[in-house]
């Protein structure tokens, strides 16, 4: 097959996450009413099925290989503690926000600091058995991009 004969490459339009949660409503309370996400859309069926939709605003997909999900760990936690998928949210005050989220019932892995990547991390444990990060960006893309380590794949080709 050459290129001319390839499949276009899809247009993906949203990236959804779908959680089960056994606590239903405790995971709706803390998304959505303490973190904040607006609701989108819900919807409700036969023998008490129930799904929200929350908006997250922009949708990312981090791919990290072993190395760097351990050098994470141990920058913001201390030592290794996410499990294969992890949640990050990006938020403006990641101090309040962390006390807010543990008021909510989270349970604080680690409390807000200061990375290596310059951005003020948190780690809890939140409901529906999600492991979450809350990040404050404390530098501009541009300031980053000049900082040692920093670039994208595309800057290694060639």
């Amino acid at each position: 097959m050459t290129a001319d004969d390839a499949p276009p490459v899809p247009v993906v339009r949203q990236l959804r996450l779908v959680v089960e949660a056994a606590d239903y409503d405790a995971a709706v309370r803390f998304f959505r009413d303490a973190l904040g996400l607006p609701e989108q859309a819900a919807y409700a069926g036969e023998g008490d099925a129930r799904v929200v939709i929350l908006d997250a605003g922009r949708a990312t997909l981090e791919i990290a290989n072993p190395a760097q999900k351990a050098m994470i760990d141990e920058v913001e936690v201390g030592r290794q503690v996410a499990p294969r998928l992890r949640l990050a949210f990006e938020v403006d005050d990641g101090r309040s926000a962390t006390r807010r989220l543990v008021d909510a019932g989270a349970t604080e892995v680690a409390p807000p600091t200061v990375t290596p990547w310059q951005s003020l991390n948190s780690r809890l444990d939140a409901p529906a058995g999600l492991h979450i990060t809350l990040f404050q960006e404390l530098r501009d893309p541009d300031e980053r991009a000049d900082l040692d380590g920093f670039g994208t794949e595309g800057d290694r080709a060639g």
